[in-house]
């Protein structure tokens, strides 16, 4: 902060000028000298005055380019180089702001540039803020450059002399004064350009390109040289970009023919629409001035307009009328070339019509070589000079030059035949080759001095010998074929060429003796089939030989061989050595133990004769290795649950599409005895059935119905009664293989009563049998009249003893077990007794009915039941409740 006694008054300018690009260190000036500032920076003592600094203000955008001395006050130039017109910009002025040091440029078109500074002079007593101007002089240090490396200018061709055209890219050049761009020129100005420099108000130089001599852009059309830009520097400095100066064109010049005449021969036989002659006129300008059209002048008669045509686009004269006896000879077609704005030009066409003669010269051959319908038949082996025929040339009219000569190509010549005249000898000059070509079409033309002309055109057909064998294509024949192919599939179609022509080139094909009767081959077209189908599993290679021969004499073959590679196919599935396995499990076999083993193959060859096993049904109990092809059950098998079972076992290859097949495996359980009989009927020991005493001897009163889950001897049952007790026992008998009750005796009335049977049921199992007992209760008496009564005796515990007697065996079982199989019967027959009951129950129901309406029985008065034993019945249907049911 300055102190009070600080003016601004005191402040200071001082002025500097230095040239850009100036090194580091060149003095600037020095601001204690020339502000004449006492000297600082020596020795002095406490009573002196205190030493000067200087300071700048602030270091601002000037302060980088500065080196201040704080003690002396010397400006010097820093490190970094100054460039004015990086500094200051055309259009650019910066003032000082809060005291930074800027850049200033008074105005657009000023030379000057100006680095401010603010300088802060101490001590107090000596205190002054300096405003330090530095103006900055221009070097020149850049050349002159056009904004575009080519520049075009269009200039009309009938520009006058002195006609002035900008060019409006001039040189730029960022120095200023006479260091920025003074003058233009020319490398090559041709004799018809100068450059013309024009300065507007503000300085801005603009190069004018100046026409000083004629153009004409169908002398050229296009100029171009080199612009060259200079400053005004010392030495000059100098900028070029290519001009291109385009003459453009205007419509200057008309069509103009470069004959004045033609002159056309047509000969009386032309056809219709034959060209007969094209005008061409030439227009030296460019696009519509130079296009032309052509017509007929006025003075063309109708007659010659009729005859030809004339293109108005392509002046192509074409015959538009057929010549006859009456067409005049001579025509004379004047044709004008019209162009836009242009006097027509003119040429004449002189058409002269050449009528046909009546008699055309004749030439007469006369065939030395064999010849056949015109065409000459030689060998290729016959030599040089061969004569081939005589021509004779007549002349009807007997008036006329007539020259001979030979059209075409080929190894002939034709030569008159000395030392007779219109004679000539036609011969061949080179061998022949048939092999090079074996056809020639020349031509004899006769022609007589009016220019008609005849020609008797000849074809020399070249013989060929048969010196070329047969040569196939490929001497090894390598093919390969799937397996299973179609009757008569085709191979491959066998190829050899042969140089020779007709019999000698035709080539036949025979299959060689290594060759299988199965193979085929056509002796024409060279077709290799297969009559059969082949099989990799029989035989995987074939190898033979093939001829190709022609039919030249003697015949000349050649032979090549033919490999064929039979792949594989998925054709074969898994093969079982037996359709059916069966096997013989004792049950209660043990889990994971091995049933048996299941052998499958496949012929198929790689992954086509991999096979998987594994089983279709019954995957939860059973399981089968595939490598081995074991069979085992995860579980014990039970053969009361499930006395076989049958699995089917399926076999799959690797093939795509995969190949399977099955075989049915029967696994029979052995039958262990292990389940004592089970006594179905009666269903409980507790269950009793009402006899009536008039029962008849032989009638059969109930049954004992049991089952065994075994099979074999071990479900072979026989019933006998083992227990008796009542009034008489004796009189009821049980069948041993049926197990019917029936009674034997009458009864009388000291019989009624409660009657106890105790049947044993027993199987016939090895070794040892097992049995089971059921109490047989019969009741006999009119009417059930006390039920209590009769239940509580059979409560009581039977006092019966037990018979040894043993049951008669039957030969074969008379119940056989439970099996899925057997599941339908059993079905039905509980279906039947369901819809028994359901009638007796109805029954019941009206009789109850009835009884009630009787005036003899009380209300309280139990109701009395029969149940037959005998009776297929569905016990579970029976409540505890007695009910009446029929002993029918």
């Amino acid at each position: 902060p300055f102190n009070c006694f600080a003016s601004y008054s005191r402040a200071t300018e001082l002025f500097y000028s230095l040239n850009e690009g100036l090194p580091a260190g060149v003095l600037i000036g020095s601001l204690a000298r020339d502000l004449r500032l006492p000297a600082a920076g020596g020795q002095h003592s406490a009573a002196s005055q205190p030493p000067l600094s200087f300071t700048l203000a602030s270091r601002g955008l000037g302060g980088q380019y500065v080196q201040l001395d704080n003690h002396s006050g010397e400006l010097h130039t820093s490190a970094v180089e100054i460039d004015r017109e990086a500094l200051c910009m055309e259009s650019s002025e910066a003032t000082i702001i809060g005291g930074e040091a800027a850049i200033s440029s008074s105005s657009p078109s000023s030379e000057s540039c100006l680095l401010l500074l603010d300088v802060l002079v101490l001590p107090q007593e000596y205190f002054r803020l300096v405003k330090v101007k530095i103006a900055i002089r221009d070097v020149n240090d850049n050349a002159p450059h056009f904004p575009v490396p080519h520049i075009h200018l269009s200039v009309p061709e009938n520009s006058p002399v002195n006609t002035r055209l900008a060019i409006e890219h001039p040189a730029l050049d960022p120095d200023v004064g006479t260091n920025s761009v003074q003058t233009y020129r020319l490398q090559e100005n041709y004799g018809v350009f100068t450059l013309d420099v024009e300065e507007n108000e503000s300085g801005e130089r603009t190069p004018y390109l100046i026409v000083m001599g004629a153009l004409d852009r169908e002398t050229q059309e296009e100029y171009v040289t080199v612009i060259v830009a200079e400053d005004g520097g010392t030495p000059p400095l100098v900028g070029s970009a290519t001009l291109t100066i385009d003459i453009s064109d205007i419509n200057d010049n008309c069509p103009q023919f470069n004959d004045s005449q033609l002159n056309i021969t047509l000969y009386g036989n032309s056809s219709l629409g034959s060209h007969v002659a094209t005008v061409c006129a030439v227009d030296l300008d460019l696009g519509s001035n130079a296009q032309i059209t052509y017509s007929y002048s006025q003075k063309v008669s109708q007659p010659s307009r009729e005859l030809f045509h004339l293109d108005e686009s392509t002046g192509t004269i074409t015959l538009s009328s057929k010549i006859d006896g009456d067409t005049p000879r001579h025509h004379r077609l004047i044709i004008l070339g019209n162009g836009p704005g242009c006097i027509p030009a003119v040429i004449t066409v002189l058409v002269t019509i050449i009528k046909v003669m009546m008699r055309p010269p004749e030439v007469v051959p006369r065939f030395i070589a064999n010849e056949v319908e015109g065409v000459v038949y030689l060998k290729e082996l016959e030599p040089i000079n061969t004569p081939i025929a005589f021509f004779t040339i007549k002349d009807p009219d007997e008036k006329y030059k007539v020259n001979c000569y030979l059209d075409g190509d080929g190894p002939f010549r034709l030569s008159p035949y000395k030392p007779y005249n219109n004679e000539y000898l036609l011969e061949t000059t080179k061998p022949l080759d048939y092999e090079t070509q074996q056809l020639y079409e020349i031509s004899v033309v006769a022609w007589n001095s009016e220019g008609f002309h005849v020609n008797k055109i000849i074809k020399v057909q070249i013989l060929d010998d048969n010196d070329n064998s047969p040569v196939f294509s490929q001497q090894l024949i390598e093919l390969s074929i799937e397996e299973n192919n179609v009757p008569n599939a085709f191979l491959t179609k066998l190829h050899a060429t042969d140089a020779d022509s007709g019999e000698r080139g035709q080539v036949s094909y025979f299959l060689g003796p290594d060759a299988p009767s199965y193979f085929a081959l056509d002796k024409t077209t060279g077709v290799l089939t297969v009559s059969t189908q082949l099989d990799r599993e029989e035989k995987e290679k074939y190898r033979y030989t093939v001829k190709a021969v022609d039919s030249g004499f003697p015949p000349r073959e050649s032979i090549a061989t033919v490999t064929i590679t039979v792949l594989d196919k998925n054709d074969n599935s898994p093969r079982f050595i037996n359709k059916d396995f069966s096997f013989f499990v004792p049950e209660n076999f043990p889990g994971f133990g091995e049933i048996g083993v299941i052998s499958v193959t496949d012929a198929d060859a790689g992954q086509n004769g991999w096979v998987a096993l594994s089983v279709l049904n019954g995957s939860d109990i059973f399981v089968i290795d595939t490598g081995k092809g074991v069979l085992r059950a995860k579980v014990s098998l039970d053969r009361e649950q499930q006395s076989s079972y049958v699995l089917w076992i399926e076999a799959v290859d690797g093939g795509d599409p995969a190949l399977s097949s099955t075989a049915k495996i029967t696994i029979l359980l052995l039958d262990i005895n292990d389940n004592p009989p089970l006594v179905l009927f009666p269903q409980s020991n507790m269950s009793y059935l009402l006899v009536l005493p008039s029962t008849l001897p032989g009638s059969p009163i109930t049954e004992v119905y049991a089952v065994d889950k075994d099979t074999g001897m071990n479900a072979v049952i026989a019933y006998s009664i083992i227990g008796r007790r009542g009034p008489r026992p004796e009189s009821f008998s049980i069948d041993p293989k049926t197990g019917n009750i029936t009674l034997e005796e009458s009864l009388m009335q000291n019989d009624y009563g409660l009657y106890r049977l105790l049947v044993k049921v027993s199987d016939h199992g090895y070794p040892e049998p097992l049995h089971s007992t059921v109490m047989v209760n019969l009741f006999v008496n009119d009417t059930v009249s006390n039920e209590s009564y009769i239940e509580s005796l059979l409560r009581r515990e039977p006092d019966i003893s037990i018979e040894e007697k043993q049951p008669q065996i039957s030969i074969e079982p008379t119940h056989k077990k439970i099996e899925p199989a057997s599941c339908m019967p059993t079905l039905i027959a509980l279906s039947v007794i369901s819809l028994g009951s359901v009638a007796l129950v109805t029954g019941m129901g009206i009789y109850i009915c009835l009884r009630k309406g009787k005036k003899h029985h009380t209300a309280d008065e139990n109701l009395e039941v029969q149940v037959p034993l005998n009776g297929r019945i569905n016990l579970h249907m029976l409540e505890k409740k007695p009910v009446e049911i029929s002993n029918i």
